[in-house]
């Protein structure tokens, strides 16, 4: 929800290229919200190493498909589809554009996206590469190793005189900090604390740190705004307490069913919000209180979220695991065999 208001009522109007609708009321508190993106890269840390932590590479990539693609396609659709109705003059996209869209795969072909937020899904699927070529090679049972030489790596990537931006690409160095605190708080929940667990979230809590409060004057400068940087240490700080929470089992109410399925729509809330929304705005907003557009809207999305998470999500993900199922595994005896040979 951050990451919606933060859209909403702040990046629209301030990036000046989305919407013409301020939301004065709530752009102080919401021009923070773009930092839920790094929760979510914790979280996603904690999950997908829970995920792989069996050694399996086949029900690994199966689960992740089941899990983003049927949302992923009819939220896709749904933003082409507006686009389409009531996207001029700010939203364009072309058939093509779309077709590549729906592989989620066009930022690695530099095909642009039909939505803005889509960003996020390219950094998540390179860490899905990085864990998948963990447990094809094996070594899913040295992830702690792994994760401390992941870490040590971003840290002098940080501080080399050089950028080295493909290096920088490849091992995702602006988020990593992120997936491995929440990688290693998954070690913390699965097989307990130690002290060189807790060294390695400290030093992914002063990367954080580093890395957000160096990049707040280009936000400011880009945004023409000012940040609290006290702020936005509290916020980073309180992740990190959130999730070592979660490592030590400790979350009490948060674990309740109503918590997992306000967690269930996020994802497609967050596919669904951004440029849908714009478009929203820009066709009612000279015609309709801007309180009511606002929260109309925001209610709007949070409807269709749940729509897709009971109508697409729950009802085509195991489907569609059965049908991967049997093709990824196809596929990796195919690349067993040839590793065999030579």
């Amino acid at each position: 929800m951050a990451v919606v208001f933060y859209h909403y009522a702040f990046r629209g109007f301030a990036g000046g290229d989305r919407t013409t609708l301020a939301y004065p009321l709530l752009e102080s508190i919401a021009k923070y919200g773009f930092m839920g993106v790094e929760l979510f890269f914790m979280i996603s840390g904690f999950v997908i190493l829970m995920t792989a932590a069996n050694g399996s590479l086949r029900k690994f990539v199966v689960s992740r498909i089941a899990r983003l693609y049927p949302a992923f396609w009819v939220c896709c659709s749904l933003t082409f589809l507006a686009i389409l109705l009531i996207g001029a003059p700010h939203f364009s996209a072309t058939f093509v554009q779309y077709l590549v869209n729906m592989t989620m795969l066009n930022g690695f072909v530099r095909v642009a996206s039909i939505d803005g937020v889509y960003w996020s899904l390219f950094v998540e699927i390179q860490f899905y590469a990085m864990v998948s070529l963990v447990l094809m090679l094996g070594l899913i049972g040295r992830v702690q190793a792994l994760l401390l030489g992941w870490l040590a790596a971003t840290i002098v990537l940080a501080f080399l005189p050089m950028p080295l931006p493909m290096l920088r690409l490849l091992l995702i160095a602006d988020y990593a900090p992120y997936f491995i605190a929440g990688a290693v708080c998954y070690l913390v929940w699965s097989s307990g604390a130690s002290a060189a667990r807790w060294g390695m979230l400290a030093a992914c809590l002063g990367m954080a740190l580093r890395d957000a409060l160096g990049g707040l004057p280009l936000f400011e400068q880009r945004y023409d705004t000012r940040m609290n940087r006290g702020a936005v240490v509290a916020i980073i700080m309180s992740y990190f307490a959130v999730m070592a929470m979660v490592a030590l089992r400790w979350t009490g109410p948060l674990a309740r069913r109503r918590w997992l399925l306000a967690g269930a729509l996020t994802y497609p809330l967050y596919l669904l919000h951004q440029n849908i929304g714009y478009m929203i705005f820009n066709l009612a907003g000279p015609v309709l209180d801007p309180h009511l557009l606002f929260w109309g809207t925001l209610s709007l999305m949070l409807l269709a979220s749940w729509l897709v998470h009971v109508h697409v999500e729950r009802r085509l993900s195991g489907p569609l695991m059965h049908a991967c199922d049997e093709v990824v595994g196809e596929g990796l005896d195919v690349l067993g065999s040839m590793r065999r040979r030579r």
